[in-house]
């Protein structure tokens, strides 16, 4: 319909323009002497008119050859920025889909756009990561050293990588040029936390762990095996004596101490120096806030010496906690050892053999059996201990 218009208005225009035409006789005179040039008013219109568009199509064909350079400058840009932002593109594509090999080769081409140098940078480190490539995947991080806006994404992308390559120490040191640029977030937590569990630092592991559990970043069950695995170094380091011992065990806050694992591990390392009184307030501190028989094992070997108030104190304790707990078979076995230290030879005799008929752990029975051949043999009575002596030693090749 467009066009049906444009044709008809040409087609007025052009009927207008004749019939003008025809009834106009003016003429224009152009006059240079000598000479002399008459030509009619329609005539020099269309000449003016010829003119004009000569003179249109001319300085179009100038600027359009002055620009030139600068429209081929910028269709080699485009052109440019089209291949490297398909490479990048690509880059991520293949990445995503573990193509590694494909993944660098697509970001050495997006990386040839300024633009998209930082960027392919870090998915060519990664891709040569994954392909155990560390040369080449340091390479890709230091062409993006002196760029300032890369620098968080590249010192984070540096330590996940060194991290998964288990190279702590220099994870560690990626770690603290980030901080000294201010920059603190869970991931760079979680990152330096990887870090420090590597290199073994068990105390900043624990600074680490509390962070990050404000944050609720850490799955409890990952957050309590880490504080496990961090104070069972800690506190079963061979090189303590007892005055050191104390000293990591007073770093240690209240809310760990009455942990189970935590309250085991400690008992069993003041009992291995001699700390038998702190052993055992440790180990009672503990049992009253949560049960668990690895502390009340640890609680056993913290016997205080025969005779001494403070053992009538840990069987009278005992045998407290037998009254909620009558068949717990570790608990019976400790009270009948206390006893049995005690000479208290009927209270022994009974709860041990309690112990044994409820224990179910090989452990268990060989010790019950031991602990009650030491208290016949104690008692004169040689035939009951050797059965127990025999017993033991089948429970233990069993």
């Amino acid at each position: 319909m467009r066009l049906f218009l444009w044709i008809v208005a040409l087609m007025a225009a052009a009927i207008g323009i004749a019939v003008t035409a025809r009834f106009n006789p003016g003429n224009v005179v152009l006059f240079y002497p000598p000479h002399r040039i008459d030509l009619s008013l329609n005539f020099f219109v269309v000449l003016l008119a010829a003119l004009f568009v000569f003179l249109y199509i001319l300085i179009r064909a100038f600027r359009a050859t002055v620009k030139m350079p600068g429209k081929v400058a910028a269709y080699r840009q485009q052109k440019r920025e089209r291949d490297g932002n398909k490479g990048l593109r690509e880059a991520l594509k293949a990445l995503f889909e573990g193509r590694f090999g494909h993944a660098e080769k697509a970001a050495m081409r997006a990386a040839e756009l300024q633009e998209n140098a930082g960027v392919a940078a870090l998915i060519g480190a990664r891709a040569a990561h994954r392909m155990r490539q560390g040369p080449r995947r340091d390479n890709w991080l230091a062409r993006i050293s002196d760029d300032n806006v890369m620098k968080t994404a590249r010192l984070m992308t540096m330590t996940e990588l060194l991290v998964d390559d288990h190279q702590p120490e220099a994870a560690l040191e990626a770690v603290r040029e980030l901080n000294t640029s201010g920059t603190r977030h869970i991931h760079a937590l979680q990152m330096s936390l990887k870090a420090q569990q590597q290199a073994k630092n068990w105390p900043e592991v624990l600074r680490l762990v509390r962070s990050l559990d404000k944050h609720r970043a850490l799955h409890p069950a990952l957050s309590s095996r880490l504080r496990e695995l961090a104070y069972d170094d800690m506190l079963s380091d061979g090189t303590h004596d007892a005055e050191s011992l104390l000293r990591v065990w007073s770093t240690v806050p209240n809310a760990d101490r009455i942990k189970p694992y935590v309250a085991c591990r400690a008992a069993t390392a003041l009992n291995a120096r001699g700390l038998h009184d702190e052993a055992r307030l440790v180990a009672e501190e503990s049992l009253a806030a949560d049960w668990d028989d690895r502390v009340v094992r640890a609680y056993r070997e913290a016997a205080a010496p025969a005779g001494s108030a403070a053992l009538l104190m840990q069987i009278e304790h005992c045998e407290k906690w037998m009254h909620t707990r009558p068949t717990d078979a570790e608990l019976a076995l400790t009270l009948g050892s206390l006893c049995l230290k005690q000479k208290l030879w009927g209270k022994a005799q009974r709860f041990l053999e309690q112990a044994l008929s409820d224990a179910s752990d090989p452990r268990m029975v060989r010790e019950s059996h031991l602990k009650l051949a030491q208290m016949h043999e104690a008692l004169g009575q040689q035939e009951e201990a050797a059965n127990h002596y025999r017993q033991c030693a089948l429970a233990t090749i069993l």
